[in-house]
């Protein structure tokens, strides 16, 4: 570390090093800028951009070098040659052009990372390149542990520089990207001066073909006003594309806000905007759900990993709610491209409405609508099990078949509204005197069936049917039309009637009479 220090301060000229550590950070915030622009431009026009960016890139970091060896002072004549200086300046663009393509793989999660560690090591190329082009009265003597650690700086800060320029869309990620890039190229090309020792030789002579410094100061110089001309550009994209951004995530959001249904647009597992109605959906506001992740919402995986493997197809999930409560939800997703690259946008349809109409439609093709009682295709499907149960097990079960008597009358004196009320009425109280292993079902009209299974002693069923009657004779609570009515009882025996369900209830539909 002391010799750095000792080569900077002794060995430089400060004015010079502070040009180019000034030069070095336009380029880079140049380099951040063009890439960032490169990733939401077209596909067709990305490669040009990637090119741009890569060349600013190169030119930066060999501008850097090259103000900084014009402000070191070995104190012997030097000068430079012509090819190793354009082979440097090459490998600079071309290490980095590879470096940034590898940053922009979309497939690649730690592109960003390989990527600048492939600048650091173009950085470190393009140096020892440049020093080889450096032409002195003497020789050059190596320290071979600065060497290591200047290319280690270079590629390790390099690589980190990328994927922090990179992320997001906030303008402090760009800075933050510029200036690991500018450490990179700074604590590289110290490092690595820190490590020669010059011994003067006066028996070496510099080639006349050599390119003087004065000539190499015009050629840095022109390349330095480049790329602040790039950096400016640079800015002025940024603001453009940032503008560009916000105008567009306004339309979109406009766009959603009008639609009925859930929309969010998503950026792989995370929600780059989502409409009004999604946010009344989950119980939030689109402010708080901008930035979370879909599992968040939908916790089920299985159906995550369907949507994303099925685009354009509905797909059926569950929705979590803020309060914690699930909503069945209908899901459709589609890719769009957004903000210059892939987004997906989910439509997300309310199913609370369509399963509560399935869930009564279920309901009514198992039940009679006016009392709520199973209805005969329940009651035939339970009465064939507990048959069946009953002759595997050894005990019994009973059928009781009733009917209401003069209920005809009732229609007649008092009108249909009257008959339903009495209809519902009977239900309601034989329900209320059933435990819960019976059933009693309305079988159409006036016609009830109860069944009562698990029977050891027949004489229950008895006793059930005078209970029965009991509940539905006349008192003070009742109405007219319901003082009208009284019920008719028939039962039924499993097995000592019958050992099916046709005979059985045919035997108590006639004990009725």
């Amino acid at each position: 570390m002391f010799k750095v220090y000792n080569c900077i301060a002794t060995a430089h000229d400060l004015w010079l090093v502070g040009l180019a550590a000034v030069i070095c950070t336009l380029a880079s915030l140049a380099a951040i800028g063009l890439l960032r622009h490169a990733r939401h431009a077209t596909r067709q026009m990305r490669p040009v951009w990637l090119a741009i960016s890569a060349i600013s890139t190169g030119f930066g970091i060999w501008s850097t070098h090259f103000i900084a060896m014009l402000a070191y002072s070995p104190g012997i004549p030097s000068a430079y040659n012509i090819a190793l200086t354009g082979l440097s300046l090459a490998a600079a663009i071309l290490l980095t052009a590879a470096g940034l393509a590898m940053s922009m793989q979309p497939k690649w999660r730690l592109g960003p990372w390989l990527g600048g560690a492939v600048v650091g090591g173009g950085i470190a190329t393009m140096h020892y390149i440049g020093m080889a082009a450096f032409q002195i009265g003497g020789v050059i003597l190596w320290d071979s542990t600065l060497v290591a650690a200047s290319i280690l700086l270079g590629t390790l800060i390099g690589a980190a520089a990328l994927p922090a320029g990179l992320r997001g869309d906030s303008q402090r990620w760009r800075i933050a990207g510029a200036v690991l890039l500018t450490l990179a190229i700074c604590s590289h090309h110290f490092t690595a001066m820190g490590a020669v020792a010059i011994i003067p030789d006066p028996t070496i002579t510099i080639p006349q073909s050599a390119i003087p410094t004065t000539w190499l100061a015009i050629g840095v110089a022109v390349s330095s006003f480049t790329i602040i001309l790039l950096a400016i550009g640079a800015a002025a994209l940024d603001i453009h594309d940032q503008r560009r951004s916000v105008l567009e995530a306004e339309r979109m959001r406009g766009l959603a806000n009008a639609a009925v249904e859930g929309l969010l647009v998503c950026d792989g597992d995370v929600a780059v905007t989502v409409n009004t109605s999604f946010a009344q959906l989950v119980g939030s506001t689109s402010d708080k759900l901008i930035g979370t992740n879909l599992q968040s919402y939908i916790p089920d995986a299985g159906a995550r990993a369907k949507l994303f493997a099925a685009p354009n197809q509905p797909v059926e999930a569950d929705l979590r709610h803020a309060d914690g409560s699930m909503i069945p939800v209908e899901l459709i997703l589609r890719p769009i491209d957004f903000a210059g690259h892939a987004h997906h946008v989910i439509a997300v349809r309310n199913l609370q409405a369509r399963k509560k109409a399935e869930q009564h439609i279920r309901y009514l093709a198992h039940h009679d609508a006016l009392t709520s009682l199973p209805n005969r295709g329940t009651f035939h499907a339970r009465l064939d099990h507990e048959i069946a149960a009953t002759m595997a097990g050894g005990q019994k079960c009973a059928v009781l078949c009733f009917d209401l008597d003069r209920f005809k009358e009732v229609n007649d004196l008092f009108g249909h509204a009257a008959g339903d009320k009495v209809l519902q009425t009977v239900a309601s109280r034989v329900t209320a005197i059933l435990d819960k292993t019976c059933m009693v079902a309305r079988l159409g009209g006036d016609e009830f069936a109860v069944l009562v299974p698990g029977l050891s002693n027949p004489a229950t069923a008895g006793r059930l049917a005078d209970r029965i009657i009991e509940a539905l004779r006349s008192d003070g609570d009742k109405s007219d039309s319901e003082n009208m009515t009284s019920c008719s009882i028939g039962i039924a025996i499993c097995p000592d009637d019958a050992d099916n369900r046709e005979t059985l209830l045919t035997h108590a539909d006639t004990a009725l009479y």
